[in-house]
């Protein structure tokens, strides 16, 4: 699986977050605790999530 950092993690954020996506989920993990597992989302739910997000 491919992890991409989120565009606002970096510099001096201690907060950062990794993304990677199969055609059916979207996994979400904290990149200063990779060990601890990653949350999954079905990908048609994590797509309305951001619609949502890019409606307010």
């Amino acid at each position: 699986m491919n992890w991409h950092k989120s565009t606002y993690s970096g510099g001096n954020h201690p907060n950062c977050v990794e993304v990677a996506e199969t055609s059916e989920r979207v996994h979400i993990r904290d990149t200063r605790n990779r060990d601890l597992g990653a949350l999954a989302f079905p990908a048609s739910e994590w797509r309305a999530l951001l619609a949502d997000i890019d409606a307010l």
